[in-house]
């Protein structure tokens, strides 16, 4: 009889576009379950918000009658959430502030809700998956583009037993920054010093000037070595300070639950996967870079993809296209107020001056950026910043206190689910 693994996918979505990914690839789950000598039992967690795009719960009910024979789904619903804060206050003598810290919807308390809910039906592995990825790589050659399956579940557990957690790697839109053109308005100059107002630890100046000089607009390709699955794994160096890990296409062990932290971001900011990695480098685990990619389509120009219609070419996003100027909005709004966590906690000794450049930087560049855009105005960042510089104490003590409470309740069911 083969050795058995619980292995959990966890979506967070406010699209209905996770129904499209798991109707189209749950084949594949399951043809790469079959290659490996142990049985799979997959469950995928669904938790929905349905604020994000005004969406209705039927929207998210769109799972194929055949996925449910094959695979476990379990959806988590705003009324479950409520009811699970309840029962860890009763149950596991959690207050309900903390309880209010750990779980719920919005980016980090949304990864802890599931987390909380792989290790309650005794996950051995979750794996995050956006709902707007694809496991697929992009290849470019001379003659276009070379679309490669990913093998992304047997390239973590093939790995995983190493790690505490492991990262595939990511190749399409990398940051939904939109091209913009210069003119009498905006200078490059002008461009810069908004970009270096938004720099954290995934976006910079010189990734925006090369993608805008290739004419990308934030499209990454692929390194066939890794898309083939041959280049060898690599652990990163000082996880939380100088390497950090994507919220998508992480394979938490939850064999190695000491090692596992809850995520973590300040109130309305992005930030979860950044304030993750902290924590990781807290705790000294163990994170595995493997080869597999996952395609990023955050601006959904490529849903295609998943009916194996690849192009020959990606197209840059500019903002003529639907939608985009408000998307860079809401991006620049989450960047901006996680930024003056993210220094706090990895160049506290230079965050007066790094938090002062950045207010000066934006208030010298918003004036211009505008000019660019029809339905936004970025002059909302400079409160922001100042307020989340204001709170950056408090952030620093809820990032501390959430993870102290995930890891007296996850000790708690751990010895009793034993």
């Amino acid at each position: 009889m083969k050795k058995e693994i619980n292995f959990g996918i966890g979506f967070i979505t406010g699209r209905p576009n996770i129904c499209n990914i798991i109707n189209n690839y749950y084949k594949y789950l399951l043809e790469q379950a079959e290659q490996l000598d142990v049985k799979i039992n997959f469950t995928i967690f669904i938790l929905f918000d349905l604020t994000y795009q005004f969406t209705t719960r039927i929207d998210f009910y769109g799972v194929l009658p055949e996925v449910y024979k094959n695979i476990n789904i379990k959806y988590i619903t705003p009324e479950a959430i409520d009811e699970d804060k309840k029962k860890i206050i009763s149950k596991y003598d959690i207050s309900k502030e903390d309880a209010n810290l750990l779980l719920g919807k919005g980016y980090a308390k949304a990864r802890n809700t599931i987390l909380y809910y792989a290790l309650k039906r005794n996950m051995d592995y979750l794996l995050f998956w956006d709902d707007d990825e694809y496991p697929l790589a992009c290849v470019k050659t001379g003659k276009g583009i070379d679309w490669i399956k990913q093998a992304d579940i047997i390239e973590h557990l093939k790995y995983i037993e190493n790690a505490d957690v492991t990262m595939g790697y990511r190749c399409g839109s990398m940051a939904p920054i939109p091209y913009i053109e210069y003119d009498e308005n905006i200078t490059e100059d002008d461009y810069k010093k908004f970009i270096d107002a938004l720099e954290n630890e995934v976006m910079n100046w010189e990734k925006a000037k090369k993608s805008r000089d290739d004419n990308s607009s934030m499209i990454e390709y692929a390194q066939k070595d890794i898309a083939e699955h041959i280049e060898k794994p690599k652990y990163l160096e000082s996880v939380g300070k100088k390497s950090f890990v994507l919220g998508s296409g992480i394979c938490l062990n939850l064999r190695h639950l000491d090692k596992i932290p809850a995520f973590y971001n300040p109130p309305g900011a992005r930030g979860e996967d950044t304030f993750f990695s902290c924590a990781l480098g807290l705790k000294d685990a163990k994170v595995l870079n493997v080869p597999t990619y996952h395609f990023h389509d955050c601006f959904l120009k490529y849903t295609f993809l998943m009916k194996e219609r690849y192009p020959k070419v990606l197209r840059r996003i500019s903002l003529d296209d639907n939608g985009i100027e408000q998307r860079f909005l809401k991006t620049t709004i989450g960047w901006t107020k996680y930024k003056p966590l993210l220094y706090y906690l990895t160049d506290k000794e230079n965050y007066r001056k790094i938090i002062n450049n950045t207010k000066k930087n934006f208030e010298e560049s918003i004036p211009k950026i505008n000019t660019a855009f029809e339905t936004c105005n970025f002059e909302c960042l400079i409160p922001e910043l100042e307020d989340y510089d204001k709170n950056v104490k408090k952030h620093y003590k809820e990032f501390i206190r959430t993870t102290e409470v995930w890891d007296d309740l996850k000790n708690k069911i751990k010895q009793e689910i034993k």
